[in-house]
């Protein structure tokens, strides 16, 4: 609202200067001898205008996006909508804004005029702005893990099998989604679903019948991604981001209670041609299909007892449904209520080459394309990606008012949002491993993820010389004002050491991911076995960093080691681990 007050001022003040401008030149004019000084002016000013009009908004746009994470968020933000609402000006929206029908699934959880602005709004407004950067953001990470690189082994003989049977397009399709749901289990470490803050607060209240820290909503699909960490839930909004990003059908399936009407979610569903396929965030592994061959579609599960039935690990884990309990799904669509309006819908039908990105849903025409499939009783939108946003805006206010319960949420992720130097380029590092940068471009002069993470690995000497090193002082942000008590000085500096450790544990493990992505599995194993689960360097990363051994061993014919880390009792995701190694004792024997 601030950018669109501004805007009017700046039209109104133009529209002042015009006036008053013709008004002194019809003075000017009526002298005759400055009629050619008039004139020049004239023609300047109409050049200007002109010059204007032309000027390039969506590529603005998209450079602005580009460099989203160099940049001040404020100003960025509103240079975005800016240039979007110029280009609207000369583009202007082909028809009357509409709501989809499907939007009626999620009204409730929308004030009424909330919903006018997201859906109806003939401009842009700057909380569109994240919109945009998930968008541009998920593509961008689509675009280089869709590659034979990020194949799963387990499925290459069952995938090269489907190009025949589904035909190159959807078997691409299907390719695609084995990719994104591959990286995400291996690039987002799991949570549980109600995680501990790890500190004594008193809990803040949050609206619409959210608790603190509680499954899904605690953080948006971006936060899940930037950080690498995440619940089952929030796994899913990564997987079907990147989905959608490549053009990929995707949707959370649960199932109602007879009783409540409650929904259980317990998979992802990948629409292919008419089959639906499943992929479980929660175990990290797709469900295989009859006789453990391939993946598991929805009709398969309703069909073959055995489906669900091998989802059990017995005498360790009982999977929670049964084919009798998946019968009936109701599909749940992640779309923000932005991602529904006729402003992006018209937006992305102008994006081309390398500015193009999905930032709009007819989620009316895929509820009909899933609704057709067999099993699904029902297409509504999941309300967690909106709660996410409401909870992140609840937090961030109560962090305001709670100083013990700020310093907790403001010194979680400092290391990549605190603004001193250090943060700075932990962040950029982030960035471009998630635009799959590795190295640097001298040409270009782009420094690489490798180089930028490299750099937060300091030596444990110097952490523990912080205390009297100014120059590494100056990096973290520590100031020892004048009086203040050496009590309070030595707690701010024992602080500022947590973070460096924690940033160095980080940097490392996603270091060791990088080794993996980069196909250089000897230098993965090394980084995962002997800097990230070495018992002097033990982290919060250490359950997914087996697992990514297991993984990374895979390709070094190491199949028996791969499965005694998978069997490891206590990880967080033992459960699939297990299941895995079955896969990969049969595959072997085959």
């Amino acid at each position: 609202m601030h950018s669109d007050a501004t805007s009017l001022g700046l039209l109104g003040t133009v529209l002042l200067g015009t006036v008053l401008l013709g008004t002194v030149l019809l003075g000017v004019a009526g002298c005759g001898d400055d009629a050619s000084v008039v004139k020049e002016i004239q023609v300047q000013r109409q050049a200007r205008l002109q010059t204007e009009t032309k000027q390039d908004h969506l590529g603005e746009v998209h450079r602005l996006l580009t460099r989203l994470i160099e940049l001040n968020p404020d100003e960025s933000q509103r240079q975005i909508s800016y240039h979007l609402n110029r280009w609207l000006e000369s583009a202007p929206l082909p028809e009357q804004a509409t709501k989809p029908a499907l939007f009626k699934t999620i009204a409730d959880r929308l004030p009424v005029a909330s919903r006018d602005e997201l859906l109806l709004s003939d401009r842009f407004v700057r909380s569109d702005i994240s919109h945009l950067r998930d968008a541009y953001l998920f593509g961008a990470i689509a675009k280089w893990i869709d590659s034979p690189r990020s194949d799963d082994p387990l499925l290459e003989n069952w995938l090269a099998e489907q190009q025949t049977k589904l035909g190159e397009s959807h078997a691409n399709q299907l390719r695609s989604a084995c990719r994104f749901f591959d990286w995400t289990v291996r690039n987002v470490a799991l949570e549980p679903f109600m995680a501990t803050p790890g500190m004594q607060l008193t809990p803040p209240e949050m609206p619409l019948g959210m608790v603190f820290q509680g499954a899904g909503y605690r953080q948006t699909d971006y936060e899940t991604v930037w950080r690498g960490t995440g619940d089952a839930l929030q796994r899913t909004g990564v997987f079907t981001q990147l989905c959608r990003q490549a053009g990929v059908t995707a949707a959370l399936l649960a199932v109602p209670s007879a009783e409540t009407g409650e929904l259980a979610p317990w998979a992802v569903g990948v629409l292919i041609g008419s089959d639906v396929y499943l992929f479980e965030p929660a175990l990290g592994v797709f469900v295989p299909g009859p006789n453990q061959v391939g993946i598991a579609t929805l009709a398969d599960a309703r069909t073959d007892a055995s489906v669900m039935r091998r989802l059990n690990i017995p005498g360790f884990f009982d999977y929670p449904f049964s084919k009798q309990e998946v019968q009936q799904n109701i599909a749940l669509l992640n779309v923000l209520p932005v991602g529904m309006s006729s402003r992006m819908q018209h937006l992305e039908s102008r994006l081309t080459g390398d500015r193009r990105m999905t930032v709009y849903s007819d989620v009316d025409e895929i509820a009909h394309k899933l609704d057709a499939a067999s099993g699904i009783a029902g297409v509504r939108i999941w309300d967690v990606p909106l709660l996410a946003e409401v909870y992140h805006t609840a937090l961030e206010q109560a962090a305001q008012r709670d100083p013990m319960l700020g310093f907790w949420y403001y010194s979680r992720w400092a290391i990549m949002d605190a603004n001193v130097e250090s943060s700075r380029l932990f962040s950029l590092a982030r960035w471009r491993h998630l635009h799959g940068e590795f190295d640097s471009d001298d040409e270009n002069h782009i420094e690489g993820a490798r180089p930028l993470y490299l750099s937060q690995r300091k030596p444990e000497f110097e952490i523990a010389d912080l205390r009297i090193d100014v120059n590494l002082q100056m990096a973290y942000g520590i100031r020892r004002e004048l009086g203040m008590p050496t009590e309070l000085y030595d707690r701010q500096v024992q602080q500022a050491q947590n973070m460096i450790r924690l940033g160095k544990q980080t940097a490392t493990y996603w270091l060791s991911l990088i080794q993996y992505d980069d196909g250089r599995y000897d230098t993965a194993e090394t980084w995962f076995r002997k800097r990230v689960l070495d018992d002097s360097q033990l982290s919060h990363w250490v359950p997914a960093a087996r697992y990514n051994l297991g993984r990374t061993i895979e390709h070094l014919d190491e199949q028996e080691q791969a499965v005694e880390l998978y069997k490891t009792s206590g990880d967080i995701q033992e459960h699939g681990n297990r299941i895995r190694a079955r896969l990969l004792l049969k595959s072997e024997a085959d």
